[in-house]
């Protein structure tokens, strides 16, 4: 399970060390009664549960000068426990401990039913982005971070969130990492990153991890340990300042259909399964695809890795080839309802329309 905020396990811890030092007092009142004054069990339970009460029934056999100073005693750490316990309880439901207990549970039940969602691990500037961009597209997806401080700010954003350490099974179960179709590990620490990918590997082999790597060699590394897709910003951020300084409209374009928001264009992948496809076999024109839909196929990439950019009309569409296609909103609705057999490799998630 997640971790809890610590306002609120520390509440717990003290609510629940008043109930023990309030059971500690009514044992210790109890066997005073049961072995030095000699009473019954019953009798000395009553006794003792009376006097806490402080509902003033009297004694139940006569006392003397010590027991009445014994039951004083106890009245005091009576009153000073329960009084412990009743300013605790107030303080969780002033600062809504119980509401948020509440709300806890039902994060927690949303949590376990998603499917095909993706995790995001850690929720630094990387992850933050990673997050923006989830939210623009709707997918589905649950961030985990070991910081209290930035659950709260994901929190106040709306995400759904686990307050754990994403390198350790139990958060990543918690995550309900083995119906996840991604994970992406964008913690600070290219170790912490191995760690979550291996772990995340191990947990859900056929999830898709994607990991954030500082150095060349940690690119290596995750790609060792099973990373499906490695990304260093250093590496990538000099590219694309190169690529903008020298071709800034085509940069412009591109990162327009890459991010989900503000987009008039997006790009969408599209798996052709062999077992019910009926395009498999057929060219590009006589599919038809561009003429009905309006989208355009951009590349296709073979089972094999090969990668055919531009295709004509001629190229030939081959099973468990993948279509990377771009094009309207509208546009790629209407290609997925004419690849209804076409099963997409990720969720489809393109803006509502207005």
């Amino acid at each position: 399970m997640a971790a809890l905020d610590p306002k609120y396990r520390r509440l717990r811890q003290e609510l629940i060390g008043g109930v023990v030092a309030l059971g500690i007092v009514f044992l210790i009142g109890t066997l005073w009664y049961r072995f030095v004054e000699q009473w019954t069990w019953l009798d000395a339970a009553y006794m003792t549960m009376s006097t806490l009460a402080t509902v003033g029934f009297g004694e139940i056999n006569p006392l003397g000068e010590r027991g009445r100073l014994f039951t004083m005693v106890l009245i005091v750490m009576g009153l000073i426990t329960i009084g412990y316990i009743v300013n605790r309880f107030t303080e969780a439901l002033i600062q809504g401990y119980f509401q948020a207990g509440i709300r806890r549970r039902q994060e927690k039940r949303l949590i376990e039913t998603l499917v095909e969602h993706y995790i995001v691990c850690g929720f630094g500037r990387t992850g933050r982005q990673v997050a923006l961009e989830f939210q623009a597209e709707g997918i589905p997806f649950v961030l985990v971070d070991s910081d209290p401080e930035q659950i709260e700010k994901a929190k106040e954003l709306g995400y759904r969130v686990i307050l754990g350490d994403a390198t350790l099974d139990e958060s990543l179960l918690a995550a309900k990492i083995d119906t996840a179709a991604c994970i992406v590990a964008a913690l600070t620490s290219d170790a912490e990153n191995l760690y979550t990918v291996l772990s995340a590997k191990t947990l859900n082999p056929r999830i898709r991890a994607i990991a954030r790597a500082s150095t060349e060699e940690a690119v290596q590394k995750l790609q060792r340990a099973g990373a499906d897709a490695v990304v260093s910003p250093y590496i990538t951020g000099g590219r694309r300042l190169a690529a903008a300084a020298l071709r800034p409209q085509v940069m412009d374009f591109v990162d327009g259909i890459l991010t989900g928001t503000n987009s008039a264009f997006y790009m969408e992948e599209f798996l052709i399964d062999p077992k019910t496809c009926p395009c498999v076999g057929q060219t590009l024109s006589e599919a038809r695809l561009r003429s009905q839909s309006g989208a355009l196929v951009l590349a296709v990439r073979r089972a094999d890795g090969t990668l055919i950019g531009g295709p004509t009309g001629d190229t030939v569409l081959m099973a468990g080839d993948l279509l990377i296609c771009m094009g309207t909103a509208e546009q790629l609705r209407q290609l997925t309802q004419i690849l209804l057999p076409i099963r997409s490799s990720s969720p489809l998630r393109l803006p509502k329309k207005q």
